[in-house]
């Protein structure tokens, strides 16, 4: 028989507001972390015989913060499409999936939450670059060692996103 369980939990935001434009926001961000060739690397991975071996995998493709990209979402474009105007909004999905294994490892839903999403968006008092902290997520599950993993990802993640703003 099946017992549904129900988990609530606050959610952190971190936000940092730049005065840069728009598109030098996005480049610089875009600039720092890889972009692999996701078919190419999901083959890459599958094929790893060993922790060794996927991890040179993953390496290969991480930028210089230590991330990749695995998505880009151009939402700014999707509003357009009903006023023929809107904001700029970019919904970037990042991560490492070393990082991923670590917390997953001691904590199976943190696989719901990574990798994470970065959103820039411009707003009439500048460009924010928002993320919703990952150990606010896993605070509730209790796992200390999962728990230090999302907070040192936390702060990769804010110090990539305090430099992109810059």
């Amino acid at each position: 028989m099946m017992h549904p369980e129900i988990r609530e939990f606050p959610v952190q935001r971190w936000s940092v507001t730049s005065s840069r434009p728009f598109d030098s926001v996005a480049e610089a961000l875009a600039a720092a972390i890889g972009h692999p060739d996701l078919a190419a690397f999901t083959k890459d991975t599958a094929a790893a015989k060993t922790l060794d071996e996927l991890e040179t995998v993953i390496q290969k493709v991480l930028g210089q913060s230590g991330f990749m990209e695995f998505a880009r979402f151009d939402l700014g474009a999707i509003l357009k499409k009903e006023s023929g105007r809107g904001p700029r909004i970019y919904r970037f999905v990042i991560g490492n999936p070393l990082i991923m294994k670590e917390m997953v490892k001691h904590v199976p839903d943190a696989g719901s939450y990574a990798p994470v999403t970065i959103l820039i968006d411009e707003r009439p008092d500048g460009v924010h670059l928002s993320y919703d902290r990952m150990a606010s997520f896993l605070g509730s599950y209790a796992n200390p060692a999962a728990l230090q993993v999302a907070r040192d990802l936390d702060s990769k993640v804010e110090a990539l996103l305090t430099g992109v703003a810059r």
